[in-house]
């Protein structure tokens, strides 16, 4: 399998896709482009990246191709097995999957103010009455999916899943925009940073020297 990314710096969707095919357990090789940089626009009509339009993450699987984080999430699942991503319980099963298509089609107003910049850390930044609904809303559905689901581990369902993968962009938002949260959702921030896939991506994304300015200046 090959799957490719953008920057990590800042490609929110590729960290999910690329958390989802590690969770699989199986062997990739991994293709980092930089995103919007001068060749661009030919580079996405490449034919490893045209049947994506250009979007990242894509994976390749010998003939199968594969784009949008939960489409690659869904894929490996019926590859590998559905319980390596998802609860086992048919009700956190259930709540899982709705957080994951809530993050998938939602929260606009915290991806345009807050765009993932993993080498950045603001302190007193002022967002949005709209932002701020967004962020309320997603400790919301932590803390229901901690109370019910995640006495078994650190996890938003106990143990590591599709929710986790799918929220980690999140996570990242707010430790890099300095979101002040409650105990439990920052346990949940911490236990996050601490995976070691997630010190892996942060670790290869401070090794890249590209820069999209305009991610740069968003909280200046």
């Amino acid at each position: 399998m090959k799957l490719i990314t953008g920057n990590k710096v800042y490609s929110s969707w590729s960290l999910r896709g690329w958390l989802a095919v590690k969770q699989s357990g199986l062997h990739f090789d991994e293709v980092v482009v930089p995103l919007f940089d001068d060749n661009w626009e030919q580079r996405k009509r490449e034919d490893d990246l045209a049947p994506s339009a250009g979007k990242v993450p894509i994976l390749w699987d010998d003939d199968a191709v594969v784009w949008d984080s939960l489409a690659i999430i869904d894929y490996l699942a019926d590859k590998v097995g559905r319980d390596r991503y998802w609860p086992k319980d048919n009700v956190a099963r259930g709540m899982a999957r709705s957080l994951c298509a809530e993050m998938h089609s939602g929260y606009m107003a915290l991806r345009r103010e807050c765009p993932m910049n993993t080498r950045k850390k603001f302190e007193n930044i002022t967002v949005s009455a709209e932002t701020r609904a967004d962020a309320v809303r997603i400790l919301q559905n932590w803390a229901e999916a901690r109370s019910r689901f995640g006495q078994q581990g650190p996890y938003l369902f106990g143990t590591f899943s599709a929710a986790d993968i799918m929220l980690a962009p999140v996570v990242t938002r707010f430790v890099t925009y300095g979101f002040t949260l409650p105990g439990f959702a920052q346990s949940y921030v911490d236990a996050m940073m601490a995976h070691p896939w997630m010190e892996d991506w942060y670790a290869a994304a401070d090794q890249e020297t590209w820069m999209i300015q305009r991610i740069e200046d968003a909280a200046t």
